[in-house]
Order: C-alpha cells, then structure tokens, then sequence
C-alpha cells in the first residue's frame, strides 16, 4: 500500500528546499533585473540559457530511464548508474559542439560579444547533462535531501557572486553570466562526491546490457523530457529570436517572479514519480490524485494573491521599468497553477510504464503551443507569448486529464480538492517540525 505518511513528508520536505531556492532564485532576479535594466537582463539571458536548455532536449530518457529501473531492479543499481552516467556524458559532449555551430545564427540579432560568451558557455553543457541524471539517481535512492541541498547550492553561490560584484560596482551582463555559471563547477564536485558510494567500487566500461535496457525505456520517455524542457523553454528561445533583448528582460523577469508559484507542484514531481514506480494501478491514481489536488490547491490561491500584488511586487523589487508587464505576469500565474496539474498527471503514465502515452500528449501541447507563439509574440510581444504558452496548457491539460480513460481504460485520479488532503498535509508538516525541535 501507499504509505501516505512518507510520501506527503517528502513532498513537504522538497517543499522547503523548492520555497528557499526560489527565493535565493528571486534575489538574484532583482540584484540583476536593477544593476542591468531591461536591455541588459535580455543580453544575460541570450548568453546563459542555452547549455541547461541544450542539455534537457538531448537526456535520451536517461533520468527518467534511471529512476524507473533503480526502483524496479535495485539489484542492478551499480551498473545502471554507471552506464547511465557515462552515456550522459557522451551526450553532452556532443550537445555542446553542435550547439556552438549552430548558436550564432539564433542570436543574429545580438551584439557579436554577447554571441561569442554564449558560445564559450556551452563548456557547462556535458556538466549539465551529468547533474540531471545524477539528481536522478539520488531521488531514486530516496535521497531527496542530497538532492535538494544541491540545487539551493547554485542560486546561493550565485547571489553571493552578483552581490560581491555589485559592491566593487563591476557587476557588467558578463559578470553576471558568470556568477550564474561558475557555481555548478563545485556543485557537479559535491554531487559526484555524494554519487560515489552508490557507483561500483572499481570503474569499468559501460554494460552494454544496462545500456539497452537504459536507452529502450528512456526512449520511449524521452519526449518527456524532450518536451518538458521545450514546453518550459520555447518561449523564451522565441522572444529571445523574435523581439528585441529588452523585450527579452522583461519576459525573463515576469516569467522568473510567476514561477515562484511553481514551487508546490515541482516538489510533488519530483517525489512522486519515484514513490509511485512499482505499485499497483489503483494506488498510483490515488497517490497521483492526492499530490494534484493539494499542489494545485495550493498555487491557486498562492497565485491569487501574487496577482492582486503583482504591480506592487514588480515596482518594489524591479523597478518601474518592468511594471507594464504586468498583464503578462498575471497570465503567466495561470499557466503554471495548470502547467503543474498537466505535469503531475502525466507521471501517472510512466508509473504505470506507459511513458509513450504521455510523450505523445505532450508533443500535442508543444505543436499547439509554437504556431500560437509564432502568430501571437510579433503582435503582442511579451504578452503574447505569455498567452500562447496559457492556451496550450489548458489545451494539453484536458487532453492528459481524459487519456486516463480513453487509453489506459481506467477513471482518471480525483483532482477536486478536499479537506481531508490539506489535513494530511499540515499533520506531515507539524510532524516534521516537532521532529526538528526534538532533535534540536
């Protein structure tokens, strides 16, 4: 059975971690939103997007594939995570050349200095390409803490770079760039350094069988992945190609700020795919189900109040450079409250081991999503593409929710709120803090 008890005290675990790091991601937002103005955050973002972007279109599967064969055959775990990791490696590698080839004719519009950095930032890609799958081999071990402290770790180096440079007053769009950067060098060390005991203790060429098995499941899963990163992403290439870096500052910091809200449901993804990996039909739903309606509960009304304060929030913080943006933030709010319902029901469907089900629904939404961008961002500019990603959300939401039935032949899972879910909830939280102050 479902042990609810756990996987609710992972989730509010991850919770935490996710609230402090959009925290920590929200302060550098603002350091770098006011030292650059809207011209210069589009330039930064031109130059630092691209290698953890590259590297989530070309995962193969591979933390998806990882995290589906840890927890179904933990007997083979040694030589899963080390093929897995090395065939990571092989595709960052070759992400980060051909990305460097094909980068310039992307950013045409952009001073040639901003196209040679974000070139020279692609080096980060294959480290990218590692860390994801390694984040994977961790929650899948059930270490979501390790997991959690790695990802605090790069917004926090991060600040500290952009405030010491701000007090030299030397903080220039490429020292931002690197103070976003550098910081996943030693973050790739700590999180190898947390991996070793999980890897075989003598090093060897990757299994050619863990590799099949990898590859043949993460395939299917790939466009998961694949879509994932281009459904989270495509706007932002698109402005970035589209309309002017200014233009492209402004969507960086209404869609950074809206994002604050996806907090909530990124953590029940994060626990709930490995939680529900190897248990019967009925308690996937129903665990699929709980972790929905508290998640979205929760964003709805987290996102209703950001919307009533949002011109506040955008002046006070950013400045009153980037308060007629506030249209598109406020529709930005809606997208990710029904992005994480879309996101959360379509792990049902690896769960389950139907990963292609769910690729195909998402590249549905995608297909939607780009023609709407192409026709609405050069009318509308950053409203538009804010509008466009909505509309394909709702769009792929519907189609997830009904699949559960027309495909899978089953009722899809309760996403009603109820009382009794945000019960559980504070009872796993006062648990968890009660525990703290024991121990402390």
């Amino acid at each position: 059975m479902v042990s609810q008890g756990n996987g609710t005290n992972a989730i509010a675990n991850t919770l935490v971690s996710r609230i402090l790091q959009q925290g920590l991601n929200a302060a550098t937002g603002i350091v770098t939103a006011r030292a650059l103005m809207p011209s210069g955050r589009g330039q930064l973002a031109a130059m630092i997007l691209w290698s953890l972007f590259l590297a989530g279109l070309t995962t193969f599967g591979l933390p998806t594939a990882l995290i589906y064969f840890i927890c179904r055959h933990p007997e083979f775990k040694e030589d899963l995570i080390s093929s897995g990791l090395a065939m990571s490696v092989c595709a960052g590698v070759i992400t980060m050349v051909v990305g460097t080839y094909f980068l310039p004719s992307w950013l045409h519009q952009y001073p040639s200095w901003v196209v040679i950095n974000a070139q020279w930032f692609l080096i980060f890609t294959p480290i990218c390409s590692i860390t994801l799958a390694g984040r994977s081999v961790l929650e899948a071990n059930g270490l979501f803490g390790k997991s959690n402290a790695q990802q605090l770790m790069v917004p926090a180096l991060t600040l500290v770079g952009l405030l010491s440079a701000l007090a030299f007053h030397h903080l220039t769009v490429s020292i931002a760039a690197l103070a976003y950067t550098l910081p996943t060098i030693p973050v790739f060390f700590f999180m190898l350094k947390q991996l070793r005991p999980l890897l075989p203790k003598y090093l060897h060429f990757p299994r050619l069988w863990a590799c099949r098995m990898l590859l043949s499941y993460g395939i299917r899963s790939w466009g998961i992945d694949l879509l994932g990163t281009l459904g989270s992403q495509v706007d932002q290439v698109l402005v970035i190609r589209l309309l002017t870096p200014a233009d492209m500052g402004l969507y960086a910091v209404t869609l950074s700020l809206s994002r604050i809200m996806s907090v909530i449901q990124s953590s029940a993804v994060t626990v709930l795919f490995p939680k529900a990996t190897g248990l019967s039909t009925e308690e996937v739903i129903g665990l699929t189900g709980r972790a929905t309606r508290i998640s979205a509960g929760l964003t709805l009304m987290g996102s209703l109040v950001v919307a009533f304060v949002g011109p506040w929030l955008l002046k006070i913080f950013y400045g009153r450079k980037y308060i007629h943006s506030v249209g598109a933030f406020r529709v930005l709010l809606l997208e990710v409250t029904i992005s994480g319902c879309a996101f959360l029901l379509s792990q049902a469907f690896m769960a389950l081991g139907r990963p292609g089900l769910g690729t195909v629904l998402q590249a549905i939404g995608l297909a939607l999503s780009i023609p709407l961008m192409l026709w609405l961002i050069p009318m509308w500019g950053v409203l538009g593409a804010a509008t466009a990603l909505t509309i394909s959300t709702v769009a792929r939401t519907i189609l997830v929710y009904f699949s559960f039935r027309m495909f899978l032949k089953i009722r899809p899972p309760d996403i009603i709120p109820k009382r009794e879910d945000f019960i559980l909830l504070k009872d796993q939280m006062s648990l968890r803090f009660k525990g703290r102050s024991s121990a402390a």
